[in-house]
């Protein structure tokens, strides 16, 4: 299959909007690559070796996203050009706003991967391991071999990371998840590694649920986990104890729609993918549901919320 890397030199200040955008026009992931970051862990000792010179320029961060090559491909492009156009409206300066657009395989994607995916342990608990790296284990680890393939969803972004260390706290065994957007199926993993009882995964994308089902098999809890294309949870039948919700704050609003009547009285929402910006929009929301917000925690700029229903 044939990709299409997109990217965009921007400024720090626009990095978050134009990620969101990006994951408006299908992404479901993104690369940023901040100067800035990568002077801090050098000068920090957290790498143990790189050959990476320290940056010069901090200023310009590129930004960049891939979508599938297809007959979408140029509206989604178009869209996504206006998107960033009208930032300056918003008072968001887009910096050089230049956008690059070029076709790669889907092996060669996932072989630069490789260069970059290493073990990391994101809660207490959780330990995310591409497939092809070694990891020494403590008795307590959980381990979650992943492959990210086009989907991302690695771990290592604030937003998933954010919602695995929710799940290490909300899943104490038995419970029924639906992962609403599950991208690479991480989260989905996470739930049921933790014990959750039944975890039905879904996301719009179909190269999604396929790499979220290789994932799901590779770490042996098909048995738990059940895949399959929706748009939200119109394809997913009952109710949940806990649903996840990674994506963006407009399609958390949309999905709002739908929670009182899909998570079950006493249940749990986590979502996440939010940018602080928008936390004023999704509480609105979620209180006009009649949910009630338990805790927001927020990182790099993104938020995750921790929703209750208590019933009306």
């Amino acid at each position: 299959m044939k990709w299409a890397e997109i990217s965009i030199k921007t400024t720090h200040e626009a990095t978050e909007v134009i990620a969101e955008i990006f994951h408006e026009v299908g992404a479901s992931g993104v690369v940023i690559e901040d100067p800035a970051l990568v002077n801090e862990y050098r000068a920090s000792g957290a790498w143990d070796y790189t050959d990476i010179p320290e940056a010069t320029n901090t200023e310009i961060v590129t930004v960049k996203a891939y979508l599938p090559v297809d007959e979408q491909l140029d509206d989604k492009l178009a869209v996504f050009k206006n998107r960033v156009d009208e930032l300056a409206g918003h008072n968001i300066d887009k910096g050089l706003g230049d956008i690059n657009c070029t076709e790669i395989q889907d092996e060669d994607w996932s072989t630069t991967w490789k260069e970059y995916f290493h073990p990391i342990k994101v809660g207490d608990l959780i330990v995310i391991k591409p497939s092809w790296e070694e990891y020494n284990a403590s008795p307590d680890d959980i381990i979650i071999e992943l492959d990210p393939g086009m989907a991302f969803g690695t771990g290592t972004h604030h937003t998933t990371s954010m919602c695995i260390r929710l799940l290490e706290e909300i899943i104490k065994g038995g419970q029924e998840v639906f992962d609403v957007g599950t991208g690479s199926g991480v989260l989905a993993i996470t739930a049921a590694k933790l014990g959750a009882m039944k975890v039905t995964a879904v996301d719009f994308d179909p190269v999604a649920v396929r790499v979220a089902k290789e994932n799901i098999e590779a770490n042996h809890v098909s048995a738990i986990i059940t895949t399959g294309q929706s748009d939200l949870l119109k394809n997913v039948d009952g109710k949940a104890d806990v649903i996840i919700a990674n994506i963006i704050a407009d399609i958390i609003i949309r999905l709002l729609d739908d929670i009182p009547n899909r998570l079950k009285l006493g249940g749990t929402m986590i979502a996440s993918g939010i940018i602080a910006d928008r936390l004023s929009d999704v509480t609105k929301a979620v209180i006009d549901h009649g949910l009630t917000v338990d805790r927001v925690i927020e990182e790099g700029g993104w938020v995750a919320m921790v929703i209750h229903n208590g019933g009306n």
